[in-house]
C-alpha cells in the first residue's frame, strides 16, 4: 500500500495533526524537516501554517512549491511507537542500533 496524507491541520509551531490513508492519525513535528532553500520561507510560522493537501502528490505542500514525503510525516508522527520501528528501519529512518537502544533517529 502506498502511504498518503488525507487530512492535515496546523496546530502550533511546526506541528501538524495528520490523517493517513491507512486509518492512522497522529501529530507530526516537522521542525527537523525545514532545511534547504525551498523550506527557508516555512521557518516563518505564519507561512508554515498555510499548508494544504496536494491532491496530486497526496501529501502536504505549501504555496512556494515545498512538499514533504508522506513517509517522513508518518515517521515524525509515530517515531516513538515501538510497533513501527521495523517499518522505519526498512524506510531508512532508523538503523539497527537505534532499534536496540530504543532511539528513533540515526546517530
Amino acid at each position: 500500500m502506498f502511504l498518503h496524507i488525507i487530512e492535515a491541520k496546523y496546530i502550533s509551531d511546526y506541528k501538524i495533526e495528520v490523517a493517513f490513508n491507512d486509518g492512522k492519525k497522529g501529530i507530526a513535528d516537522l521542525s527537523d524537516a525545514l532545511n534547504g532553500d525551498i523550506f527557508e520561507p516555512l521557518k516563518d510560522k505564519s507561512v508554515f501554517a498555510q499548508l494544504k493537501i496536494d491532491k496530486e502528490l497526496e501529501t502536504i505542500s505549501w504555496a512556494n512549491g515545498a512538499d514533504i514525503a508522506p513517509e517522513y510525516v508518518y515517521f515524525q508522527a509515530f517515531k516513538n511507537h515501538p510497533e513501527f520501528q521495523e517499518l522505519f528501519k526498512k524506510w531508512g529512518y532508523v538503523d539497527k542500533l537505534d532499534i536496540r537502544s530504543n532511539r528513533s533517529f540515526r546517530g
